[in-house]
């Protein structure tokens, strides 16, 4: 029985993200039939923070300065993934424009960007925190992962950022 013939309720998509945080969220996604955006709010409460679309650039800007990390696009087709460090960029011509000659580099829809969800997780087995840029469609535009040290541990320096901006940008009080 596929799940979406089952009308499942929003609770009962709680109830197996509550199960399951690890679930990839896309492919929860898929079988529940609603976007990545209500799978990451189905998450179980302190694991993920929502900030506005518009911190879309001073988040990006920030993200620039933390070093490596690891950048993913997954879509229906496939999952790229970038690690090293992410540009600073600036807007012009409608876009984000990420201001490198070699690496990562391209044009970002940043007014495309309704909500930023900083969430932390448990995924294979490891703690992991990302920052999930969120389009006005429920999707995924990309997520930021914080690095790792040589133990394969979240680099504390930068889960120290990553902390900063979710409160920043989630309406948190800052200490």
């Amino acid at each position: 029985m596929v799940t979406s013939e089952l009308k499942l309720k929003p609770a009962d998509l709680r109830a197996q993200m509550a199960e399951n945080p690890a679930a990839v969220i896309e492919d929860v996604a898929r079988q529940w039939s609603v976007s990545p955006r209500d799978v990451i709010e189905a998450l179980p409460p302190g694991m993920v923070r929502l900030g506005p679309g518009d911190a879309f650039v001073p988040a990006m800007n920030d993200i620039a300065t933390w070093g490596e990390v690891t950048l993913i696009v997954h879509t229906e087709d496939a999952i790229f993934e970038f690690t090293g460090e992410v540009p600073a960029g600036e807007i012009g011509r409608g876009y984000f424009n990420l201001i490198q000659p070699k690496g990562l580099h391209g044009h970002l829809k940043h007014d495309n960007c309704a909500a930023v969800a900083f969430v932390e997780r448990p995924f294979m087995g490891k703690a992991s925190a990302f920052v999930a840029f969120l389009n006005r469609n429920g999707g995924i535009m990309f997520k930021v992962f914080v690095g790792r040290d040589s133990n394969r541990q979240l680099r504390a320096d930068q889960m120290v950022r990553f902390n900063s901006l979710a409160r920043r940008f989630s309406g948190e009080p800052v200490d």
